[in-house]
């Protein structure tokens, strides 16, 4: 456990309203995103704060050289500037929100 990673943030299964309306009680966007298995984001840096959850699958999110694993019902808290990637290590497709503030 990390202090930007919350395990079980979401009740499984996860749904997408739900987030969405906790997120925009918090000041965040929610999109989704569905990657393919390996499918890989590197090195990302924003200029405003993202959330992530997932809803299926696995992803392995690393946030300034910090490696977790989220899986459904996770959330993952990525800091305005901070480099980060986010990898699908599932073996079909995962689903997963994002937002920013």
């Amino acid at each position: 456990m990390t202090d930007f990673h919350r395990r079980c943030k979401f009740a499984t299964p996860v749904e997408r309203t739900r987030v969405a309306a906790d997120w925009r009680a918090r000041g965040y966007s929610c999109a989704l995103f569905v990657d393919p298995p390996g499918r890989a984001w590197t090195d990302f840096v924003h200029g405003s704060n993202e959330l992530l959850a997932v809803a299926d699958g696995r992803l392995e999110v690393t946030v300034r050289n910090v490696r977790v694993v989220a899986e459904p019902g996770d959330e993952v808290f990525i800091p305005k500037g901070a480099k980060h990637s986010v990898r699908n290590i599932h073996d079909d497709a995962t689903h997963w929100l994002y937002g920013y503030d």
